[in-house]
């Protein structure tokens, strides 16, 4: 291996975090650090990807995607996010991973800047510097969110783009209505685009989910039917912007990927346009979650504002690394708030996406240890 040069861009990226606090676990460790949902994927959902099987439905599709599932997109952003999107404005992904990957690398050249929260979700920041970009990371303010004014502040003419997450990952934090039209206008008065990640928008316990593409065409709108319909594996997501946008990222998404799975496409479109019922099940068994473990969390002594979506808490630690690393060689997995960036210290962030039985494990083993 001496001599090989590898590219700087990677070899300056770490491997995440998370997996970093998986790798240290024990097998029998109560897992919360894991994001995502401990739901099976709904029997109409599976059963579609069954017949497309059994249809022989196994080659390559259309770059952007099956049509009905374009169209069933086309009709979601309509109801339910409140802005209007053709089919040729979105593109199906290999989930919203690689929704954010062909986002950002047709917008940025070597040195651009794009603006996240600190912390935010690890992806950003790696995939900024895998395409040479540079991350100007925005602490967080009230209700554990990147406010409209202090990004504002961070904003040069080497700005490209602002990533916006809410339901936010790791913190849960929601943006307000007036806080997301704050985002479209300083997208539309800096020319700059806004990158939304709305991964989460239907785990939502309080307030509303805005889409700022309800107020601007500067947005690329990066949402997947992983969390949502427990589908994780099934790797689908999807972007919706204007043609300006969409052409450009088709080019990236052609050369990367060709095309999303065939048959997971098909489940997909039976969890968009088949009964909801499975998700406001999930909604609220998370919010149950949620309630008891910010309840035994505050028991124990250490500061937690429930979060108002996403299934994930941010409490308030000591040192985050040290009780991390702690109460992972005592059976429970958390992150450390420094795995989302630098300000991240002085928190972990814990995932209710398990069952009840395991959250009132790792009480029990935290009331010990800490």
């Amino acid at each position: 291996m001496s001599g090989r040069g590898f590219a700087q861009r990677v070899l300056d990226v770490d491997i995440s975090g998370i997996r970093k606090m998986f790798e240290a676990a024990g097998s029998d460790a109560v897992n919360l650090g894991l994001g995502q949902p401990d739901f099976d994927t709904p029997d109409h959902i599976r059963q579609a990807a069954i017949d497309a099987i059994n249809e022989r439905f196994t080659g390559y599709t259309y770059g952007a995607g099956i049509i009905e599932l374009r169209e069933a997109l086309s009709q979601k952003f309509r109801e339910e996010n409140g802005f209007e999107v053709s089919t040729d404005g979105i593109i199906v992904t290999s989930g919203a991973s690689e929704a954010l990957e062909i986002a950002i690398a047709a917008l940025v050249d070597p040195g651009d800047e794009i603006i996240i929260s600190d912390p935010g979700f690890v992806s950003y920041n790696a995939l900024a510097g895998f395409m040479g970009g540079k991350v100007v990371g925005v602490p967080l303010g009230e209700g554990l969110t990147m406010r409209p004014e202090d990004v504002l502040e961070k904003i040069t003419p080497k700005t490209k783009a602002v990533i916006v997450n809410s339901p936010c990952n790791p913190t849960g934090g929601v943006l307000s209505k007036s806080d997301i039209k704050a985002y479209a206008e300083i997208a539309d008065d800096n020319d700059i685009t806004l990158i939304s990640d709305e991964v989460y928008e239907h785990f939502l316990y309080e307030g509303e989910h805005v889409s700022p593409a309800k107020f601007t065409d500067n947005v690329i709108t990066v949402n997947a039917v992983s969390k949502t319909y427990a589908m994780t594996g099934w790797r689908v997501g999807y972007t919706a912007a204007n043609k300006e946008y969409t052409e450009q990222m088709l080019k990236v998404h052609q050369y990367v990927q060709a095309c999303a799975n065939s048959i997971a496409q098909k489940a997909a479109l039976a969890a968009i346009t088949g009964p909801q019922d499975c998700v406001y099940t999930m909604r609220d068994e998370f919010k149950r979650r949620r309630d008891f473990l910010v309840e035994g969390v505050n028991a124990l002594g250490i500061e937690c504002e429930p979060p108002k979506g996403a299934f994930y808490i941010f409490p308030k630690v000591e040192n985050s690394t040290e009780v991390a690393n702690k109460l992972v060689a005592n059976g429970v997995v958390v992150v450390p708030g420094t795995a989302f960036g630098e300000n991240g210290d002085g928190y972990i962030r814990m995932s209710y996406a398990t069952s009840m039985d395991e959250i009132k494990r790792a009480l029990q083993i935290m009331e010990k240890v800490l």
